[in-house]
């Protein structure tokens, strides 16, 4: 009961925060729109049928993975980065919880606040390309949120091992920034891994990026799941999950002799 009263008052605190700020939460949604734009060049690509997925396969693709990226974004990097400069993580070592759920709190919150945004946006899509209309099963859409939800927790945990860099270095977010490479072009957000060769495809699948976004896009559409779509996102949560609770014991004593 004690955990779930300090969750509730954690969501309250930064539910409550995040209204504040709904206006920049629009803009945030707005900024996250890339796959609408590249979902325009691979429409007018595939009208040459020289692709495995036709135009309007392309148009759901690319809005599954806008909704996607609203459910998996993650900041915590620059946020932790903030803490440690400015001195704000000092505080919270001296509550009773892990500082981790403060920027738990933070990220689950502004998903309720950003909703209403997502919402609108997404039927802006469909009035302006009604045919991309959809309406996934009960199953694929169960298949979906729990793929997002991995992909979520492997993205939090991974981008907060990065931060734990904060600890030597007051620029841990670039190392977020040479991620984000990867990211971007083997993750789905660019371009669906259908599209990649079939021996570049099978070396992009033991990587973490495709279970970002690409996997949970095509279990909304009707792809079957497999059991690897599973293990090796778990295989890679658990490597990031011990690298940051060895980096943040190292971290901490280094940032606790500091006088901090």
């Amino acid at each position: 009961m004690t955990f779930l009263r300090r969750a509730r008052a954690f969501l309250e605190v930064y539910y409550a925060y995040m209204l504040v700020y709904r206006s920049e939460l629009l803009l945030w949604a707005l900024a996250m729109s890339l796959p609408f734009i590249s979902m325009g060049a691979w429409i007018k690509a595939a009208d040459t049928g020289a692709f495995p997925l036709a135009p309007v396969e392309f148009g759901r693709y690319f809005l599954v993975v806008y909704l996607v990226r609203q459910l998996t974004v993650v900041w915590v990097v620059w946020e932790f980065e903030y803490d440690i400069v400015q001195g704000r993580l000092s505080p919270r070592l001296l509550q009773p919880a892990d500082p981790v759920w403060h920027y738990v709190g933070g990220h689950v919150a502004e998903r309720a606040a950003r909703l209403p945004f997502t919402v609108v946006i997404v039927a802006f899509f469909f009035m302006l390309y009604p045919e991309a209309w959809f309406v996934p099963s009960w199953t694929e859409t169960v298949a979906c949120l729990a793929l997002s939800l991995l992909a979520w927790v492997l993205r939090f945990v991974l981008q907060y091992a990065f931060a734990m860099a904060a600890f030597w270095t007051e620029k841990a977010s670039s190392i977020e920034g040479l991620w984000q490479i990867g990211f971007l072009f083997l993750s789905g957000v660019v371009a669906p891994l259908a599209v990649f060769p079939e021996a570049v495809r099978e070396v992009v699948l033991y990587t973490p990026f495709p279970y970002l976004i690409d996997v949970p896009v095509r279990a909304l559409l009707g792809a079957p799941i497999t059991l690897r779509d599973v293990l090796i996102p778990g295989a890679w949560l658990l490597v990031a999950l011990v690298a940051q609770r060895l980096a943040w014991r190292a971290g901490l004593a280094r940032y606790s002799s500091m006088g901090a």
